[in-house]
């Protein structure tokens, strides 16, 4: 007997376990979005790519060290062939080239700083994206959660109203309301079990958009919780990632007009090779030697093409600098917009709770003189109607000011 009690409560603890519906937070669906995003990989990447350009370039200015083989050889068959005199016969060159390039100590940190600007531009769209991806899924993740906070109170609604249906229906049988006061209260009560049923497609279709952008496949609804979003402030235009774009923008277009000053500067390189090189003429056993020599390389004229590049990176650099300048006034006009909705919202949320109190007081006064028969159906069905109106109206702005603190915070970070 009391092994079988056991079995029993493991049954229905397992039971239980099994069919317990799972809480996700916000949290855990920001985190599958970052970890699944191939975008966020693929940045990831390019950074590891940036690195491996600074490492070929330190190796393209260390001594480069090439075997070069050329062979050929010319027959003569019965004086028909290649002239001697051109041809040699033949030639063999099998020689092992070291050539080393010399670059100033500036020059070779001018292309060091290109790379490093171009990873600093890239890590920081690495963050932009994440940060818009964050705002997406944060969005998606409020509608999911207005959604499922209007189904429950729906569903919470719909079994107060059976319950005083229930009730009506008894007073109905006793004649102490008529016939069409009951039917009209039965159609209140039909309306709102559609209602639900519209809301629960609509939060399962949202929750599996939520899904959709997180890379989550999952079939099944989760009970979501209150999404914890606390207003993040303006850390500054100077730290902003907004602006830190074109900050390294305008830092790249600078070391630019140094790598183009750098490149028509004299340039000197030097070259050593060893091995065999011969024509078979003579004393072919003799032709193993080595040899030395430099280059030196002094831009005279190029028809002016360096002042053309100068005039197409100031035209970036201007371009630039016009972008950030509209940017900052949209920036800052983006910015008083969202905290004046934020307030406006605010305080209508706080006249809707006073609005639903009384809404909620009515329903309860109307609902005891029900019992008694002492209320109007069409009293009663007002009073519900403008709470539930009221309860819309308060979920909807506090969705909206959710997704208001979200726009602030995305532009604040």
């Amino acid at each position: 007997m009391k092994n079988r009690t056991i079995l029993i409560l493991l049954f229905c603890f397992l039971n239980t376990a099994c069919f317990a519906q799972a809480v996700r937070s916000l949290d855990y669906y920001l985190d599958h979005a970052l970890k699944n995003s191939p975008l966020s990989k693929d940045y990831g990447n390019r950074l590891i790519a940036n690195l491996i350009d600074s490492q070929r370039l330190r190796a393209t200015f260390e001594p480069q060290v090439n075997a070069v083989a050329n062979n050929n050889w010319f027959p003569l068959v019965n004086g028909y062939g290649y002239d001697a005199i051109l041809s040699n016969g033949a030639a063999f060159n099998d020689l092992v080239n070291l050539n080393q390039a010399f670059i100033g100590r500036k020059n070779l940190r001018a292309q060091y700083n290109g790379i490093r600007l171009a990873g600093d531009s890239l890590s920081n769209e690495q963050k932009l994206s994440e940060q818009d991806l964050k705002r997406t899924i944060t969005a998606q993740y409020i509608v999911a959660y207005g959604d499922l906070q209007q189904l429950n109170f729906n569903i919470e609604t719909n079994k107060l109203l059976r319950n005083q249906g229930a009730i009506l229906k008894r007073l109905t049988e006793n004649n102490i309301y008529r016939q069409t006061d009951y039917l009209t209260f039965f159609v209140i009560l039909q309306q709102q079990a559609l209602q639900v049923k519209q809301l629960r497609i609509q939060f399962q279709t949202n929750y599996a958009t939520l899904n959709y952008l997180c890379g989550i496949f999952d079939t099944t609804s989760s009970e979501l919780t209150e999404p914890d979003i606390p207003i993040q402030y303006s850390p500054g235009s100077s730290t902003s990632i907004f602006f830190l774009r074109f900050v390294t923008d305008s830092l790249l277009r600078q070391n630019d007009m140094a790598i183009l000053n750098y490149s028509y500067r004299p340039k000197l390189s030097v070259f050593a090779n060893a091995g065999y090189s011969s024509s078979l003429a003579y004393q072919a056993y003799k032709n193993f030697g080595t040899g030395l020599g430099f280059g030196v390389n002094v831009p005279i004229y190029d028809g002016h093409q360096k002042k053309m590049q100068e005039q197409k990176i100031h035209l970036l650099m201007n371009t630039n600098s016009e972008y950030r300048d509209f940017f900052a006034k949209q920036y800052q006009q983006q910015i008083a917009m969202l905290q004046q909705q934020l307030s406006s919202t605010q305080s209508l949320i706080s006249e809707i709770n006073d609005q639903i109190v009384y809404s909620q007081g009515l329903i309860d006064v109307n609902g005891k003189l029900l019992q008694t028969g002492d209320a109007k159906i069409s009293d009663y069905v007002i009073a519900i109607n403008n709470y539930l109106a009221a309860k819309n109206l308060l979920t909807q702005n506090n969705i909206s000011r959710l997704q208001i603190i979200n726009q602030l915070n995305y532009w604040n970070r």
